[in-house]
């Protein structure tokens, strides 16, 4: 099964997060499917590939409970 997460990246006390397409038997670090957007909480700044979004979606990827928010927050829902 394939989820939408979040991948930490960045430095200490300065987390940035990419949004990735992972296997659920995966690690939070490890080899992700494909790279799916980009959010950065200290900014606020988030960066999506709807695209990329809907078609994992549409196979049946669940998003976790924070990458759901983010993209109902980008309206991404309303397209799907």
């Amino acid at each position: 099964m394939v989820k939408l997460r979040l991948k930490r990246c960045g430095r200490k006390q300065r987390a940035t997060y990419r949004i990735v397409a992972i296997d659920v038997r995966s690690r939070r670090e490890g080899r992700d499917l494909r790279k799916v957007g980009f959010y950065d909480p200290i900014k606020n700044q988030t960066y999506l590939n709807v695209p990329a979004i809907l078609y994992f979606l549409e196979k049946g990827a669940q998003p976790t409970e924070t990458v759901y928010d983010i993209l109902k927050r980008a309206e991404v829902f309303k397209e799907f």
